[in-house]
């Protein structure tokens, strides 16, 4: 559709080209008529109105031809006669070219004009009120929810997913954890924040051993020596699961019991020894090796991508998830904001004049380059062409003006001379 509409563009242009060379050939045909009638005239006596009339005539006569000659020149060799300084622009097509390609270089891809026509748009301002209003922030998140969508599905999990592990797996290969791991247990244990687990875990431990009273007693019956009695095993095994079950008990409901003490204590070392202890240093380093390298790790930390990009999907799909009401309201907030705040435009447009800048200045010969390459590589004769379905018709004024013009000059001038004799 959009090159025969071209196809359709270029006729026109080259009828209207033909319409105006034969307009400005009438004129010329019609001053060349008037010449020889007027010329007829004076011979034959007819006055001295003659006169003047054949040197209109053929001054318009001159004038039309020397911009037939000039305007043709441009295009091809008038008459088909290789004269020299003729088939301009064909003949001067890469010249016309690297010309081309430095005009627009210096004159549209300078630094200095880029900032000049950027400051002047006001685009940050213009910006901002355009994303203030509810349905500009709504189109902006649609779009940019359609393309997070189709990123995310064209994306290939498996490639992701070992992407992911990969990095995460080196990132925390490559991180010391003993010495951060250290602090917090030290932390914690100097704001009693370790209370709670220590609570929850006698608390489990004493419903667990009210619960399951008969594999105590069966644990401790298995270690027994054979030659005891049963009934003496049976009495040692109630009395150790009895004094196992008060002392839990008294754990768990005494906040200041003795051993609540002795695991602070442990605590607190073992936060010491991972902070400054080599031994137990190295020994956090390598149980945090095998615990990455195990399997189930590893298919852990790659099926997150698939929950990750499902919870995305979803989110970028509904339009009311709070991902896109979310987007949406601080896309709204940030257009008030830059339509309003005179500093935060300075700096958005600061910022976009750098980024302009930069491209011009690092990639204005690539841009210079496409233009000189391609005109280049078209050919002479087409070129030509091209151009004179463009400007053609406009050019054919000017034989129309050298045969009006030279028409008026040729007059004034056999006016003048007359005069003056």
């Amino acid at each position: 559709m959009a090159s025969r509409s071209s196809a359709e563009a270029d006729a026109e242009r080259r009828r209207g080209v033909r319409r105006m060379k034969t307009v400005a050939s009438g004129f010329l045909v019609f001053a060349t008529i008037v010449y020889v009638l007027a010329f007829w005239a004076e011979r034959a006596g007819a006055g001295g109105w003659a006169g003047y009339v054949k040197a209109a005539a053929e001054a318009g006569m001159v004038g039309g031809l020397a911009d037939w000659f000039a305007v043709t020149a441009l295009f091809r060799h008038p008459l088909g006669i290789p004269i020299t300084h003729t088939a301009i622009i064909p003949n001067k097509k890469d010249a016309l070219a690297d010309g081309l390609g430095n005009f627009v270089g210096e004159n549209f891809l300078s630094e200095a004009v880029i900032r000049q026509r950027l400051r002047s748009a006001g685009i940050s301002s213009r910006l901002g009120g355009w994303l203030a209003k509810p349905e500009s922030a709504a189109r902006v998140t649609k779009e940019a929810a359609s393309a997070l969508r189709g990123a995310l599905t064209i994306l290939k999990d498996e490639d992701i997913q070992d992407i992911v592990g990969e990095s995460i797996t080196r990132k925390a290969s490559a991180q010391q954890v003993a010495g951060p791991l250290g602090e917090l247990l030290e932390k914690m244990v100097s704001e009693g924040g370790h209370h709670r687990a220590v609570d929850l875990v006698f608390s489990k431990a004493h419903d667990w051993l009210v619960t399951h009273q008969d594999n105590v007693m069966a644990a401790v019956l298995n270690d027994t020596p054979g030659w005891t009695p049963k009934f003496v095993d049976r009495k040692v095994g109630e009395r150790v699961y009895k004094e196992v079950l008060r002392f839990v008990t008294a754990v768990r409901d005494d906040p200041e019991h003795a051993s609540r003490a002795a695991i602070d204590s442990f605590l607190q070392d073992f936060a010491n020894e991972l902070r400054n202890d080599p031994d137990t240093m190295m020994k956090a380093e390598r149980l945090k090796i095998e615990v990455l390298s195990r399997p189930e790790v590893q298919e852990l930390i790659r099926s997150a991508w698939t929950s990750v990009r499902t919870l995305m999907v979803e989110a970028a799909e509904d339009e009311d998830s709070t991902l896109r009401v979310r987007v949406r309201s601080g896309i709204q907030s940030f257009g008030e904001k830059l339509s309003t705040d005179p500093n935060l435009q300075g700096k958005a447009d600061g910022w976009l004049e750098d980024a302009a800048a930069y491209l011009v200045g690092t990639y204005r010969k690539e841009i210079t380059s496409l233009i000189t390459d391609t005109v280049k590589a078209w050919d002479a004769i087409e070129t030509s062409k091209k151009i004179e379905n463009f400007v053609g018709r406009d050019l054919q004024f000017i034989r129309i003006n050298g045969t009006v013009v030279g028409s008026m000059a040729g007059l004034l001038i056999y006016t003048l001379s007359q005069l003056a004799s």
